[in-house]
């Protein structure tokens, strides 16, 4: 098909994450072990698996059409492409990554402007030299292919940064963290050109939409009840809701059928509020998507 999306895949450590919401957002991709090219059950779509730290080079020079790649590897790359969505999830949590300035525990720096002269191992090379430099912080970068956490411990630096979630890792491997430098999410990218192309923008719109749909949708749940009548005022006003709860009678009764939309995070709380408010019945159920 001529007008066909070329739509990146970020590989690696997003790659299962980026097929599991895709697959929530209707679309199933098929990625094979021997081919950097995926299959999708849309014809108006060509994926291509890449690496996230490429991403918005690719997207950028015209490779590819758009892309899912985190702000930071934008932002490394000082890409001049068009930010179409944020993307809030990973592999570990729905929250955005951090990158971090860290040394050994037992270091004495406490600040990164004591790291002056000093040596700082990280992927994220250009970036981090644009930081200390900003600030007027002389410093060394080298660039770390990988276990950038094992430089410090054997002594191959003075410092590093990295990106974390949680921050166990880099607790776990004898470092403190002193200072972060950004956070960082997915973002859906599209190249300028693309963005102009009527069709194809649409389809970039029509996938930005249901990924949003699809985070969202994860973060809530459905909450069905049955409420007596004299009930209702206080089992109502004990639920949030994105809009008022939907309320029926039910059949012959003096009984009445209530949903809503709830956050997921406040379900432990609230069901049993609710049965001692005198609902019965509860029901809980996920949602696909939230538009």
């Amino acid at each position: 098909m001529k007008d066909r999306l070329k739509l990146g895949i970020p590989k690696g450590s997003l790659q299962m994450a980026t097929i599991a919401l895709f697959k929530r957002s209707g679309w199933r991709i098929n990625v094979n072990d021997r081919s950097y090219f995926p299959e999708i059950n849309d014809d108006s779509i060509e994926c291509a698996i890449c690496r996230a730290q490429e991403m918005s080079r690719y997207v950028e020079n015209g490779t590819l059409d758009a892309g899912l790649t985190g702000k930071d590897w934008i932002a490394e790359n000082e890409s001049d492409i068009h930010v179409v969505a944020d993307l809030v999830y990973s592999k570990v949590s729905a929250r955005p990554a951090r990158w971090v300035v860290a040394v050994p525990y037992e270091s004495e720096v406490r600040k990164i402007e004591e790291l002056a002269g000093k040596k700082i191992a990280t992927e994220l090379t250009r970036f981090t030299r644009r930081y200390f430099s900003d600030r007027n912080i002389p410093v060394k970068v080298e660039f770390s292919w990988g276990a950038t956490e094992a430089k410090v411990v054997s002594g191959l630096a003075d410092a590093i940064v990295e990106v974390t979630e949680t921050g166990s890792t880099i607790k776990a491997h004898g470092l403190r963290i002193i200072h972060e430098l950004m956070q960082t999410n997915t973002q859906l990218i599209v190249n300028h050109k693309t963005w102009e192309n009527r069709k194809k923008r649409k389809k970039v719109e029509q996938v930005a939409l249901l990924l949003q749909g699809a985070l969202r949708g994860e973060k809530l749940v459905g909450l069905k009840m049955n409420v007596p009548e004299n009930m209702m005022p206080t089992v109502v006003g004990l639920l949030p809701s994105l809009n008022a709860p939907t309320v029926a009678h039910l059949y012959n009764s003096d009984w009445f059928s209530v949903e809503s939309v709830v956050d997921a995070g406040t379900v432990r709380d609230l069901i049993p509020r609710l049965l001692r408010a005198g609902a019965e019945g509860i029901i809980e159920y996920p949602l696909n998507k939230v538009v």
